[in-house]
């Protein structure tokens, strides 16, 4: 007798069951594993960021985040999130103070007895080069100023005025004396925008000139306007008229202009021996109660002073000190002005410079420098100042330049103003193709001049009023020193030499220049300066930092402490849970819906490549991670046929309950042997 298709079911269902049962009784290791699967996941491994929270909260030592999860009721909830986002907002205000605090600096300043080094003295006439020497060379330019003086104010050269030798030098060409047709001066009458009416001084022709205008102590309504137009030669349509309100700064410019043009033509050596030497402009020396002489002195060219002398120089062999305060102990210099060879036009005061600076500083005298009058004694008192800043991350100071990304063009120590000017003449350069003559030349570059170079004049003007607008990059690329000296001034002055001492005084001093001068000397010929110490106290300003960094660590510590209750631990253990564990929660979560949508993807590709192929039925109720029970046994499809030929009883004796845990798995396949 056969049996019945209920039988037939009822044999496979068990077989089925018992081969499942066999596969989830495996070893302890997978079935711990798949335990492992179905229980609640916390901590790091948690499946949402909510439960990630959740743990966190639970499991910290801030006090603030546990009472959030424990506290009952709404309102005991939201008053807790309250005081612990309070606490934390008080935290970082005071971490952010405590930040800003130690990037801060303290000042101490202290003031020490000593012997100190005298500083270096530079001392120039104001009238650079001997008028009677280099007269010659202006003979042009002054011409057309004396034009250009006559036919606006009717100026007329004094007949008193002694004549000179205006032979032409050699070397000058005629063509060269034509500075009218090169840059013209003109009454400017009236200015509307950029369109200008001006007048011809020679032919008094009125005429309209389009260009910008930049204006130089001049205002719009200005009746007496003088100027004058700089045009680019390759373009004439760029111009710019220079205008001006005063007559004299007028004339100062323009003849200034064509006189360091006409200065760049001659030679070093020459300019040297057309100036004064150390012996002329030094008639008298002391320092510390002891003669000084021209040895004590080293020569500098200024481009604009001429040959300026540095007293204790960083050249030479051993700087000299003093060894107490006051004007005896200090330099006593006697400075002939020789005011009667002035340059009339390029200079209107007369006296010497002075300028009293650090030896490796550069002598930056037309800047910084100090005006000396004649006829009278000039008393300086110094007091030293040195002072100390500390570079990054509390200032942008630099040490030495080294980290400035600006070429050094003088031979001296780094500093602000030798960065800035060094930054204009590498622009200059670069711009207009010669270096300016005011500043270093560069290595490979050469000096400006009209002849070869017309349109150098036009160019330095637009490059100049890039630097001063700060165009150019010089003042945010250069930076300021971390050490430097200063020094403050008290000055005084007395008229000298007094009436009854005037006569024996200059007659002394005539004598002793001897041959050097062929005159007799006047008080408005001579200087008297006299530069000291007032005491040998140092003051030095040193900067330090407000706080340390074990200061820092120190204070931040106490105020999470204090509001939050934990320490760095447990702000380490925040940064954990909040950007590493949250970035992997969330990362899992995406990945999980990707590999779900590809697995899905995948399925819908096989059914539409396979569409009659049936393999089998799915028991939708069965899963890999479930063990089987005896309701989705019996949930599986019947068979397509109940004849199964020699298929063996099921084997109840595997329907019985083992432990999970088991180390030694039942081997049903022998017991369905033996049946």
């Amino acid at each position: 007798m056969q049996p019945s298709c209920r039988q037939c079911q009822g044999r496979i269902t068990g077989l089925m069951y018992g081969i499942l049962f066999t596969m989830s009784n495996g070893p302890k290791k997978k079935l711990t594993q798949k335990l492992k699967k179905t229980l609640p996941v916390t901590g790091p491994q948690a499946p949402t960021l909510y439960e990630l929270m959740q743990w966190y909260c639970l499991t910290t030592n801030t006090h603030g985040c546990r009472r959030i999860v424990v506290s009952k009721g709404r309102l005991r909830k939201w008053i807790w999130i309250t005081l612990t986002l309070t606490a934390v907002a008080l935290v970082f205000w005071q971490c952010a103070l405590l930040i800003m605090s130690y990037y801060s600096v303290s000042a101490s300043i202290t003031v020490n007895f000593q012997k100190l080094t005298f500083p270096a003295v530079t001392v120039c006439n104001m009238n650079p080069y001997k008028y009677s020497v280099i007269k010659p060379y202006l003979i042009g330019l002054e011409k057309d100023t004396i034009q250009y003086l006559k036919e606006l104010y009717g100026y007329t050269e004094p007949s008193s005025r002694r004549r000179r030798d205006l032979r032409t030098p050699q070397n000058m060409s005629a063509a060269e004396f034509d500075y009218l047709s090169k840059i013209k001066l003109f009454p400017v009458k009236s200015i509307n925008d950029n369109q200008v009416d001006t007048e011809e001084i020679a032919t008094r022709k009125r005429s309209r000139m389009d260009a910008r205008v930049a204006h130089r102590n001049a205002e719009m309504d200005d009746e007496n306007i003088v100027g004058y137009k700089l045009c680019d030669p390759n373009n004439s349509t760029d111009c710019t008229i220079f205008t001006f309100s005063s007559a004299t700064s007028a004339i100062q410019e323009w003849y200034r202009l064509h006189y360091m043009n006409i200065l760049a033509k001659i030679p070093m050596e020459q300019k040297i021996d057309m100036g004064y030497s150390a012996d002329e402009l030094l008639i008298n020396c002391l320092f510390d109660g002891k003669p000084c002489d021209a040895r004590n002195f080293t020569l500098f060219h200024h481009s604009l002073y001429g040959n300026c002398y540095t007293f204790n120089d960083a050249k030479q062999k051993q700087l000299l000190e003093s060894s107490m305060g006051g004007s005896e102990a200090g330099l006593k210099l006697i400075i002939y002005i020789d005011e009667e060879d002035y340059n009339p036009f390029l200079v209107t005061a007369a006296g010497a410079k002075i300028l009293v600076h650090d030896q490796d500083d550069f002598p930056f005298i037309e800047e910084s420098g100090t005006e000396l009058e004649t006829a009278t004694e000039t008393s300086i008192g110094m007091h030293l100042t040195e002072s100390t800043k500390l570079s990054s991350p509390y200032s942008e100071c630099t040490i030495d330049g080294s980290d400035v990304p600006i070429q050094n063009l003088y031979d001296k120590k780094y500093t602000f103003q030798i960065c800035l000017y060094s930054c204009f003449q590498m622009e200059m350069v670069k711009t207009c193709g010669c270096a300016h003559h005011d500043h270093p030349l560069p290595q490979g570059a050469q000096y400006c001049n009209f002849d070869e170079m017309p349109s150098w004049i036009y160019c330095y003007f637009k490059l100049h009023r890039q630097f001063v607008q700060e165009e150019l990059g010089c003042q945010s690329n250069c930076r300021e020193t971390c050490s430097f000296k200063e020094w403050t001034f008290t000055r005084s002055v007395a008229k000298w030499p007094s009436i009854n001492a005037e006569e024996w005084t200059l007659r002394v001093l005539t004598w002793e220049l001897g041959s050097r001068i062929n005159k007799n000397l006047t008080k408005n010929d001579l200087a008297n300066l006299d530069i000291f110490y007032q005491d040998l106290n140092l003051r030095t300003i040193d900067e330090s930092p407000s706080s340390s960094l074990t200061n820092l660590l120190s204070n931040v510590g106490g105020q999470l402490g204090l509001w939050l209750s934990c320490s760095m631990v447990c702000v380490l253990e925040i940064v954990e849970i909040f950007l590493i564990d949250s970035f992997w929660v969330v990362l899992r979560q995406k990945w999980h819906k990707l590999t779900k949508w590809w697995k899905n993807h995948n399925q819908e590709d096989e059914e539409q490549q396979h569409p009659h192929t049936m393999a089998g039925h799915d028991n939708l109720g069965l899963t890999e991670e479930d063990p089987p029970t005896f309701n989705t046994a019996l949930q599986l499809p019947r068979a397509d046929s109940c004849q199964v030929p020699r298929t063996p009883p099921p084997l109840y004796k595997s329907l019985q309950i083992q432990s999970n845990f088991s180390e030694h798995p039942v081997n049903f396949d022998d017991e369905i042997e033996e049946m």
